[in-house]
């Protein structure tokens, strides 16, 4: 598969273009230019050197992830970036990059696999940021107990280890649902708001406790690095319908 061709697909199937001016990530093609074959893809949540040499050592000629490089402009390449960006060069692998594109996107992103983990349906954008949403909420048909939510949070997330942690502020039965990756606490209100029963995320800030107990809104932390693992799992099973062989590289973080 040209290089090029595997490019233009995954910015127009995630819509790179129309986050460009609310993501501080560069999203798209990072590292490396457009021109050559692409037989190898490995996939990772973050492009830091421990992923950038696993890549390099499957052989892969591009490396896919959620977090990139570059976040806001980049003023120079010395220290830890050029540690992470030198090898791409030096083994002609390139970056490809797709931050809040890939949280929002209703069946290949982040939030669209917690739902799907969870079962949940009925579901509607979620995690308003200008004219797009980085998230998705829906029903639990069944509802969920606090702790059976945490349960299956921690039975499907690969969260190192460490637990899910939870806000057990909002009713008994949890019907309704949100779901923002990473760090999504700054979307509770929204949550509020929107009447919804719980919300998971990844990590807090520490005002949230007051706020979801004031809100009444349950919360679920469930790990930055463990709730955003579903987006590049899903772009890995598209890649390969397209013809490269692909590789996921799982580096947990526990945070």
């Amino acid at each position: 598969m040209r290089r090029s061709d595997l490019l233009d697909r995954l910015d127009e199937r995630l819509r790179t273009d129309a986050y460009a001016d609310l993501d501080a990530s560069a999203n798209g093609l990072q590292v490396g230019d457009r021109e050559g074959e692409v037989e190898t893809v490995a996939f990772a949540v973050d492009a830091v050197e421990a992923t950038v040499e696993a890549a390099v050592d499957s052989g892969a000629d591009a490396l896919v992830t959620h977090h990139g490089v570059v976040w806001g402009g980049l003023d120079r390449v010395t220290g830890r970036e050029y540690d992470r960006i030198a090898p791409l060069v030096a083994n002609d692998v390139a970056l490809y990059v797709s931050h809040l594109p890939l949280d929002g996107h209703p069946e290949l992103g982040n939030a669209a696999g917690v739902a799907d983990a969870l079962g949940l349906v009925d579901r509607e954008p979620f995690g308003e940021l200008g004219p797009e949403y980085v998230g998705r909420r829906g029903v639990a048909p069944d509802g969920y107990t606090a702790e059976a939510l945490a349960d299956v949070l921690e039975a499907e997330l690969d969260h190192g280890g460490e637990g899910v942690r939870t806000l057990a502020f909002g009713p008994d039965v949890i019907e309704e649902v949100a779901v923002l990756t990473g760090s999504g606490s700054d979307w509770l209100r929204e949550a509020e708001a929107l009447g919804v029963d719980a919300l998971v995320t990844g990590e807090a800030k520490g005002k949230l406790y007051h706020e979801a107990r004031e809100a009444g809104v349950s919360v679920f932390l469930a790990g930055h690095y463990a709730t955003e693992t579903f987006g590049v799992r899903a772009l890995r099973s598209l890649v390969e319908e397209w013809g490269p062989e692909t590789k996921y590289i799982d580096h947990p973080t526990g945070l």
